[in-house]
């Protein structure tokens, strides 16, 4: 990574994206908020049922998904002994930005699950339907368990686009490193586990496997980055943190929305409603579209 590019993202990561614990202040002291973003090999910071499916999969989705697996035995052979170098928001294959040249933004939400983590945003959610603002979804399995209906509704909406958060919402390692104080996997089977099972379930519910992944707190090493493309997905990070974490107020979610530019992904959080999420991205979104700006989901830019 490039001595700019790690500015970029260090002075865009303003807060925790753990996101599947409530909301913690954004202007509280180091030992609860963010660590600084790490170049490619600093350490960071230790504290930093589904039911009916969306939509029946098709037969040729399903012997498609099927037949072009990589197992997890196979994962195992190729990487268990590979040692990784880098740690942090960045890897081979990992899509930060929209390709170059267009005033195209791309608003992504995570969902985490879990303890604190499976709220629903329904004012952000109606926001963006009632100004027809496209987003992609980055879903973890505990959200939608506790959230089945929600999750069918959102699936079924052409607006939104569906990719997988990862199964127990963790961070992305071989080594077992964590983030945020939230342990990661800790070995080539774990992130297997962690992508594959998330993956299973969403193209069970979708009848097509989901393009995208994104690690709980975003954080992967680069053996790990390299597993998510081996099993055909690409690893998105982001180059706007808009609401660190679910912890921004809405002026703060406001004002660093609202200063992205084009070629952006931004990453908010559609699972704290208590959060300043809906009331920044609704403030934010108009002065966007106001300079010429589009949304659009990732795979409408990212081929």
């Amino acid at each position: 990574m490039t001595t700019g590019r790690r500015a970029v993202l260090a002075s865009l990561a303003g807060g925790v994206l753990a996101g599947c614990a409530g909301p913690r202040s954004a202007t509280s002291g180091a030992t609860s908020g963010p660590p600084t973003v790490p170049a490619s090999n600093a350490t960071p910071a230790p504290n930093a049922t589904a039911d009916a499916p969306a939509s029946a999969p098709s037969a040729t989705a399903t012997a498609t998904a099927t037949a072009t697996a990589v197992t997890r035995a196979e994962i195992v052979a190729r990487y268990g002994h590979a040692v990784p170098r880098s740690w942090g928001f960045d890897g081979p294959g990992v899509v930060h930005a929209l390709p170059k040249g267009k005033r195209e933004i791309a608003l992504t939400f995570d969902a985490c699950g879990g303890p604190g983590g499976s709220g629903y945003d329904q004012a952000l959610i109606d926001f963006l339907r009632k100004r027809e603002v496209p987003a992609t979804l980055f879903i973890n399995s505990r959200w939608i368990e506790a959230n089945p209906s929600l999750f069918r509704r959102l699936a079924a909406e052409p607006l939104f686009e569906i990719a997988n958060h990862g199964t127990r919402h963790r961070p992305l390692s071989v080594t077992g490193r964590s983030a945020y104080g939230i342990p990661g996997t800790r070995d080539a089977g774990e992130v297997y586990d962690e992508i594959a099972g998330n993956r299973a379930e969403l193209t069970q519910l979708l009848g097509a496997p989901p393009r995208f992944f994104r690690s709980g707190t975003a954080y992967c090493d680069d053996v790990a980055a390299r597993i998510v493309t081996d099993l055909g997905e690409r690893f998105a990070s982001f180059s706007v943190n808009g609401d660190g974490g679910a912890t921004f107020t809405p002026e703060q979610v406001r004002t660093t929305v609202a200063s992205a530019s084009g070629g952006s992904i931004v990453i908010c959080h559609m699972n704290h409603p208590e959060g300043g999420t809906a009331r920044g991205i609704a403030a934010a979104v108009p002065k966007l579209l106001a300079r010429g700006h589009t949304f659009v989901r990732l795979s409408d830019a990212v081929r």
